[in-house]
This record gives structure tokens, C-alpha cells and sequence, in this order.
């Protein structure tokens, strides 16, 4: 039975590490446009004609380095996470914020002002995902590349990933990511996938 690729890569490094940065659409930092290119000659990303990306200027930057000769789709739900009024600030900065003290303890009905609750991220990259696979096996698309965020990755792989992990048990560095195989059967009773491999490879001829 056929079976079919998902590869989910985070985009490169800006220039607001340590701050909760959601939907703010920042730009990739130089430093980061220069690791991925160092990344992108030094290892393997993996072979797709389609790939899907969240439409923020970090992630498309990103599509244009690693695929500079595919037009990426842009879907709005890979957007990352929605922090409201925290965006752009750091955990220290939110420490008596009492919203937020509860947020981090775990309770997902919590939500930050003008923000989303955990629900609602997690229904919302659920909906989305579920669309593309499902959309790969009615086309027959076997291979595809998904370009989105830190918090997506972690989140859909805590979901549907085999073997199952905690999200924290996900993370990857920017530049990086996770390589899915969906088999029609399981996904169509379980709705999980397999997590087969890291993203890029380095490349065989590397010394290194």
C-alpha cells in the first residue's frame, strides 16, 4: 500500500529570541539567513513538489532558501501560536501576570488578552493538518513539506506521532524538523503517523 512523506521543518532563527513572539510577523535575522544557507550546503532537505507554509515572513523566508524553485501554498491556521498581549515580551517580563501563571501551569481554557486559548490553537493546527494529510491521500501526493513553527511542530507530533512523546520531547532548532510516514490504514483508524527520521540529513559526501 502506498504510503506518504510529511515533512515538517521550523523556520530560521530571528532576532526575538527569548520573547514570546506568536503571529508577530518578524523577519529571519541575517544570522539566521546564513545558517540556513550553511545548513542548506551541508545537508540533505528532504524532495518534495509541494510544499505547505505558514503565510508569516519568517516561515516563507524560509521556503525561498531551502526551495527557491517552488511557489509554496500559504494557509493561514499554520500561523503560530496567538500570545495576544504578550507577544514580544519574555517570561520574566510576565511573571505576575496572573493569566499567565495559570497558562503555564497547564490550564488550557486560559487565554492571554486579545489572544487564543491552548484549546483553540490546538483545535485550530489539528483541523489543518488532518486537511492536509487527508488531502495528500485523495490526490496521491506522496511527498510533501509543511514550513511552520516550533510550537505547531511540538504540539502535532505530541498528537499524532509515533512513537507518542510529550511535546517538549519534540522541540528542534530552527532549520530543522521531522520526517512523517503515513500509512492510509493506520491513519485512517488511528489517526497517528510514523516519526521516521530527523530533518535535514547531513549530506553522505560530508566529512564531517
Amino acid at each position: 500500500m502506498k504510503s506518504y512523506n510529511i515533512h515538517l521543518i521550523r523556520h530560521g532563527e530571528t532576532e526575538d529570541s527569548g520573547k514570546y513572539i506568536g503571529v508577530t510577523d518578524v523577519k529571519l535575522s541575517q544570522e539566521g539567513i546564513n545558517k540556513l544557507k550553511k545548513l542548506d550546503s551541508t545537508c540533505s532537505y528532504p524532495y518534495t513538489k509541494v510544499i505547505f507554509t505558514s503565510p508569516l515572513k519568517r516561515c516563507t523566508e524560509t521556503c525561498k532558501i531551502l526551495y527557491p524553485d517552488i511557489t509554496p501554498i500559504i494557509i493561514e491556521h499554520l500561523s503560530e501560536y496567538n500570545f495576544g498581549v504578550w507577544e514580544g515580551k519574555t517570561a520574566k517580563e510576565l511573571e505576575n501576570d496572573e493569566n499567565f501563571k495559570l497558562w503555564l501551569a497547564g490550564d488550557n481554557s486560559v487565554k492571554p488578552e486579545h489572544g487564543e486559548s491552548n484549546d483553540s490553537f490546538v483545535r485550530r493546527i489539528c483541523i489543518i493538518f488532518e486537511n492536509i494529510v487527508n488531502g495528500l491521500i485523495k490526490t496521491g501526493t506522496t511527498d510533501c513539506v509543511i514550513v511552520t513553527h516550533g510550537g505547531i511542530i511540538m504540539t502535532l507530533l505530541s498528537i499524532y506521532g509515533l512513537p507518542q512523546a510529550k511535546p517538549f520531547d519534540w522541540v528542534c532548532d530552527n532549520g530543522y524538523g521531522y520526517s512523517l510516514r503515513v500509512t492510509p490504514m493506520l491513519w485512517s483508524r488511528d489517526k497517528v503517523c510514523e516519526v521516521y527520521a530527523k530533518t535535514p540529513l547531513l549530506k553522505e559526501n560530508d566529512d564531517e
